[in-house]
Order: C-alpha cells, then sequence, then structure tokens
C-alpha cells in the first residue's frame, strides 16, 4: 500500500514538472513571435497615406522606412522621394524628414492613443508609383537584443528569459491599458444613454405641445366657421 502511495506522489510531481514545461515552451513561442511585422505598400504621387498604432504611455517605439529603388545599380530619382510625418495623439510632432528615400525614428511615449506617422509625395507628372517599405515596432519587439546580450554577456537561455520577463510586463501593462480604455469607453456609453434620454423626452414634449396646438388651431377655426 505504501508503494502505491509513493508512485502517486512522483506522477503528481512529474504531472506539475510536464505542466511548466509546456507552460515554458508557449511563452518562448509567444516571446519568440515579432509583435510587429514590416508593412509594404504603394503610394501614388500628390497623395498621402497614413498609419495609425494605438500605443500606451512610457512604450518604447522604433521606425524605419524606406523607398524600394525601381532602378537597380542607380540612384534613387527625385519623382520617389518622400516626405514623412510622425506625430502624437494631441498632434505634437515626434518625427519629420523632408524629401528622403529612407529614414528611421525612435521615442519613448509620453501620451496613450493613436500615434500617427504620415508619408506624402509632390505631384509628378508623369504620375508615378512608389513602393514604400516600412517597420513600426513597440513595446517588447522594438528592443534591441543583440545588443542586450552583447552589453550583458549573457547566454541565450538568459536571454529568452530575460525576453520572457518583458514579454510577460507588456502584457500586463496591455491588460490594464485595456482595461482603463474598457472603462472609459463604459462611461462614455452611459453618458451618450444620458444624453439620448434626455432628447427623447425633450422631442416627445414638443411633438405634444405642436399636436395641442394643431388641436387647439382646428377647433379654433371650426368655432370660427360654425361649424361646431
Amino acid at each position: 500500500m505504501g508503494g502505491g502511495g509513493g508512485g502517486g506522489g512522483t506522477g503528481g510531481c512529474g504531472g506539475k514538472a510536464a505542466g511548466f514545461m509546456v507552460a515554458l515552451c508557449f511563452l518562448l513561442a509567444v516571446a519568440s513571435t515579432p509583435l510587429s511585422a514590416a508593412l509594404r505598400f504603394d503610394l501614388q504621387s500628390g497623395q498621402t497615406k497614413c498609419i495609425s498604432e494605438d500605443i500606451k504611455v512610457n512604450a518604447m517605439v522604433v521606425g524605419k522606412y524606406s523607398v524600394v529603388n525601381p532602378f537597380e545599380n542607380q540612384p534613387i530619382p527625385d519623382s520617389h522621394k518622400i516626405t514623412v510625418r510622425v506625430s502624437s495623439p494631441h498632434g505634437n510632432s515626434i518625427h519629420y524628414a523632408d524629401h528622403v528615400d529612407s529614414g528611421d525614428f525612435a521615442f519613448t511615449s509620453s501620451e496613450a492613443g493613436d500615434y500617427l506617422t504620415c508619408f506624402w509625395t509632390l505631384d509628378h507628372k508623369p504620375t508615378a508609383t512608389i513602393t514604400v517599405e516600412f517597420d513600426w515596432r513597440t513595446g517588447v519587439a522594438a528592443k534591441d537584443w543583440t545588443n542586450v546580450a552583447k552589453k550583458g554577456q549573457i547566454d541565450v537561455m538568459e536571454l529568452e528569459l530575460k525576453k520572457l520577463e518583458d514579454t510577460v510586463k507588456s502584457i500586463h501593462d496591455e491588460m490594464f491599458y485595456l482595461r482603463e480604455r474598457e472603462v472609459e469607453m463604459q462611461d462614455m456609453n452611459k453618458a451618450t444613454n444620458s444624453k439620448m434620454a434626455w432628447l427623447s423626452f425633450l422631442s416627445l414634449i414638443v411633438c405634444l405641445s405642436v399636436a395641442g396646438l394643431q388641436l387647439w388651431h382646428l377647433k379654433t377655426y371650426f368655432e370660427r366657421k360654425k361649424l361646431l
């Protein structure tokens, strides 16, 4: 009987260890998955294209953009130069570059909300189609893990654990941020419903008043014509 009990305890420990390894493998997979992917889009001469990203406060942000050269082994023509502007949710300019074919930016967000990156070109004749590659990363994906490993002189497992730690912190902060946004949306919905209720009540009063005036006018008209 005693030997059977010991075997059950060992099986429980083995199950916990296996569960821990599964969870660790899952977190490693999450940490190794990039949070943002590079974009490639076409931009016509004289047009503007904007890309927005919802970013929380104190998040690290890096971006890199470049124009795809349509002519190999030749300089990029002036017709394919672009102007780039990155602005905060309150309209503050964070990055601006005029008539360039490539560039990058990096900052730590001081405002929460939608950050906007706009690309535009001058109007050229004939019209040119410009292909732009844009890589925008935030949070854990924005960190340069190669330099972190070099500076700290850490091995692969420690580097992965650091990625896991930052990923968990990022997910935790994102959950609180989404919860705050949900509370804000609920307050907005309550305020909107309250205003709509008052508007409906006023509309009902106006309709009843107009109906009463119409009845009074018809009664007065019929009395004047001695129809009543």
